[in-house]
């Protein structure tokens, strides 16, 4: 499937007006970077989708369209994520993330947060000050990969174990997913048409947009700085008790970042007030978590009436593991891709995607939703919800097909992409954005910052 053809139906499931699509222009083909999926034309195409998404918005608050241009290139290398601060590029996985050969074949596991990592070190058997890679590896030797899935699942970790596409597909969950559309948009509540700030030519398209971003890994930080990028106010939330990965430096491009403890009374009326004057509303905690902190999608839109509410989840809302933590990397193998990449690739070892395509690719699609919902909610009144997982976009990633000759694919320089910017990290060089408006070009304005370097209040 061509980008055009993959963002043509993004767009109608979104429910946008047909005539905007006149207005994008897609440059390149895949491949672009060393794979046998369309890696290319998922980077574009959600990336597009995010842009010409916010300049709808626009156009509805009284702006003209504008052009949107994206070279493929150069989404596909927006999508690896690569940052450096003060030189420095951060390793993204901790010593004992990664895959592990078991009894009766492969599990990845995810240990970037040290009660993930702990927790799977003492399932493990292991001392966790104590252990290393090769007693970890050596330990995982006895366990077949779904008990091991099963009882890390269980203990609220993150591992999954190696699929074919066949095994996924004929797996409960597999089944689910491929039962689901790529989003969900439902109205859940009443409320007039919110009041938009009017918005003048010269502005980017989401000037005046207030967004609550409280998210963390990593498909959720790159929809907040993405919104943020066409001109969005983007409030980062944290808690102050959760950690963090140094990613975090690289996504909070643009963005407010403050602190807010939802457990304390003080936490909960600085939610409020922030809620007040909120237009969208992100989350990507684990599924009920915030509900049970009395933020779910009902009772935000209860405080706030008219309000756009987007969820992120790993496996989406239906299936056995509708409720069960994942990441990038642990859906790519559970669902299939890691193996067809390697067979592509001539090998036995399992092979990841060049990129966490999943996690940007939904983080742009959490951009183009969240200004289509809104557009939504300037026609039709009320209150939206609006879902979307890591493994529906895998789902999608596999119906733009295969690349032949992508494995043959040499990784291009990104040098010829990148900006180097001050932050609250030190000097933060990273790829510049990868969508180009003909009018208001995408920025970031404000440098990115360690959380709680803001006040949790909108003036």
């Amino acid at each position: 499937m061509s980008s055009a053809s993959a963002l043509a139906g993004l767009w109608q499931l979104a429910g946008l007006p047909g005539e905007a699509l006149d207005f994008a222009e897609l440059a390149g083909s895949d491949p672009v970077l060393p794979s046998s999926f369309a890696v290319g034309a998922a980077a574009q195409s959600t990336i597009a989708a995010a842009a010409l998404a916010a300049c709808e918005l626009g156009h509805l608050r009284g702006a003209p369209r504008q052009q949107v241009s994206v070279d493929m290139m150069h989404a596909a290398l927006e999508c690896i994520g690569w940052f450096s601060i003060d030189g420095r590029v951060p390793d993204p996985w901790d010593k004992f993330s990664g895959l592990y050969r078991c009894a009766d074949g492969w599990v990845r596991v995810h240990a970037n947060f040290p009660h993930h990592r702990d927790g799977a070190l003492k399932l493990l058997g292991l001392e966790p000050a104590a252990a290393d890679r090769a007693m970890a590896e050596q330990a995982m030797l006895s366990w077949n990969a779904i008990d091991f899935e099963s009882a890390a699942a269980a203990s609220g970790l993150v591992a999954t174990a190696l699929r074919s596409f066949e095994a996924w597909d004929a797996s409960p969950q597999g089944a689910a997913i491929a039962s689901q559309p790529l989003f969900t948009m439902d109205r859940i509540g009443d409320a007039p048409p919110l009041a938009l700030p009017p918005l003048r030519a010269e502005q980017r398209p989401l000037e005046g947009i207030r967004v609550l971003d409280l998210t963390r890994i990593l498909a959720g930080p790159v929809g907040g700085r993405a919104l943020a990028a066409y001109g969005a106010d983007v409030m980062l939330v944290n808690s102050p008790h959760l950690p963090n990965i140094e990613a975090i430096a690289d996504t909070s491009r643009g963005k407010r970042s403050a602190h807010v403890d939802l457990r304390t009374a003080q936490g909960r009326a600085d939610m409020d007030l922030l809620l007040e004057g909120a237009y969208v509303f992100i989350q990507g905690y684990r599924p009920g978590g915030l509900a049970a902190l009395g933020y779910g999608p009902r009772e935000a839109a209860g405080r706030r009436p008219g309000l756009v509410y987007v969820s992120l989840s790993a496996y989406g809302t239906q299936g056995p593991w509708a409720t069960r933590r994942g990441f990038d990397s642990l859906v790519q193998t559970a669902m299939g891709f890691n193996l067809a990449e390697a067979r592509a690739f001539g090998s036995d070892t399992p092979r990841p995607l060049p990129m966490q395509i999943l996690d940007e690719a939904t983080g742009c699609l959490i951009a183009m939703t969240a200004a289509a919902a809104l557009h939504r909610q300037q026609r039709e009144g009320g209150s939206w919800h609006v879902q979307l997982s890591l493994a529906q976009t895998g789902q999608w990633l596999r119906e733009l097909g295969r690349v032949e000759g992508g494995p043959s694919a040499a990784r291009p320089s990104m040098q010829p992409y990148l900006e180097t910017v001050r932050s609250g990290w030190g000097e933060l060089a990273g790829v510049r954005h990868s969508a180009q408006l003909s009018r208001t070009p995408a920025a970031w304005v404000r440098p990115s910052m360690p959380p709680g370097s803001h006040p949790p209040r909108w003036d």
